[in-house]
């Protein structure tokens, strides 16, 4: 999808998904947007991939806890630029702690996590001095996942959102 195209605007998409939201997915032919609830819907119904830890209520409040953060105090601070940016940033820096993974263990948080700071970093002028940040950035682009959806979306042409 194009986003310069505004191609999730279509009536085609829209006959799918009247939020003309991104991400969406279809499960049985009924649309689920918004991707904490795509990636929480994915980690639940394969369990076997550990995405979610299970059976531990503490660990699953702190996934629900960072996937809200990401998704209201960093996704939308992007359109305002420089310093809330860059504040949001540093919280998530804070927040983010001195493992390698955000629950301690990759998860959904850490996909969902890196996936705006990809997009941030492709930016001008993008936030630095994020070392934790940094570091997670470096083990996802270092994920076969990663290399592979990147290539993927290279070869269709998958355009930054502005």
């Amino acid at each position: 999808m194009s986003f310069h195209r505004k191609d999730m605007k279509s009536s085609e998409y829209l006959a799918l998904n009247p939020e003309g939201a991104v991400p969406m997915m279809q499960i049985d032919g009924r649309p689920l947007t918004q991707v904490a609830a795509c990636l929480f819907y994915l980690a639940k119904r394969y369990p076997e991939a550990k995405l979610l830890p299970a059976g531990d209520v503490e660990t699953e409040a702190q996934a629900i806890s960072w996937m809200s953060f990401i998704a209201s105090g960093i996704h939308p601070v992007a359109r305002l630029g420089g310093e809330h940016v860059a504040n949001a940033w540093a919280i998530a820096e804070r927040k983010f702690g001195d493992g390698e993974w955000a629950l301690g263990r990759y998860s959904i948080v850490d996909i969902h996590l890196f996936r705006l700071y990809w997009r941030m970093k492709h930016r001008p002028n993008p936030a630095s001095g994020f070392p934790r940040l940094d570091g997670l950035y470096a083990r996802m682009m270092a994920r076969p996942a990663v290399k592979k959806t990147i290539e993927a979306e290279t070869a269709i042409g998958y355009e930054l959102p502005p």
